[in-house]
């Protein structure tokens, strides 16, 4: 399963600035994203590219939003889309669920409630997502949480644990993952119990 691909998710919304924020987001929760800042080319995005989910802006007083949002169904009745606004309406969220979006989440998103809504996309679409990528993320992430929390640099947690400041910094940022023996020097080290880095995977 360690070489499963990721979801590719296309972020489309006309405000630069957020497409870019929101892929950034993204990319640091382990996906794949393109982003599209042009929502009438949608569908010929989708067509040239392979994406497994969308999200979406229909904003009110942007109308292609919602049109990009018909013509996504007109192509592909089954394709996760996930609807971003920065004003929330009761009219707008009706709308969307018409056209079956997945989720309507209001701007500016929550890292946690999008995280969350992503996981039940992937769990209800059967989206196929790299677990071992996955868990050394939610690790890293663990790991550094609780060192800055300590405070201690990786230089002093290298020097408590024996190991390298590269081989820490490796698994901090999910691009290693850590051996059983290292995990246990970590907990050790930081006084934590083992199972405190797997609490969010």
């Amino acid at each position: 399963m360690g070489n499963t691909q990721q979801p590719n998710i296309l972020v489309v919304d006309s405000d630069e600035g957020s497409t870019v924020e929101l892929k950034s987001m993204l990319v640091d929760a382990g996906y794949s994203a393109g982003i599209l800042n042009e929502p009438e080319r949608a569908v010929e995005e989708l067509r040239t590219n392979r994406y497994q989910l969308v999200i979406l802006d229909v904003s009110p007083g942007n109308p292609a939003g919602i049109a990009a949002l018909q013509a996504i169904r007109v192509f592909d009745a089954d394709l996760c889309v996930i609807a971003t606004t920065g004003l929330a309406s009761v009219e707008m969220a009706v709308e969307t669920m018409k056209h079956q979006a997945f989720h309507y989440l209001q701007k500016p998103l929550d890292e946690e409630e999008l995280a969350m809504v992503l996981a039940e996309a992937v769990k209800a679409k059967g989206l196929v997502i790299n677990s071992d990528a996955h868990v050394n993320r939610a690790v890293g992430r663990r790991l550094r949480e609780c060192r800055q929390s300590q405070p201690l640099t990786l230089k002093q947690l290298a020097n408590r644990t024996g190991k390298s400041v590269s081989l820490l910094s490796q698994i901090e940022l999910g691009k290693s993952a850590a051996s059983v023996s290292t995990l246990n020097d970590l907990s050790n080290a930081l006084g934590v119990k083992m199972t405190f880095f797997f609490e969010t995977v």
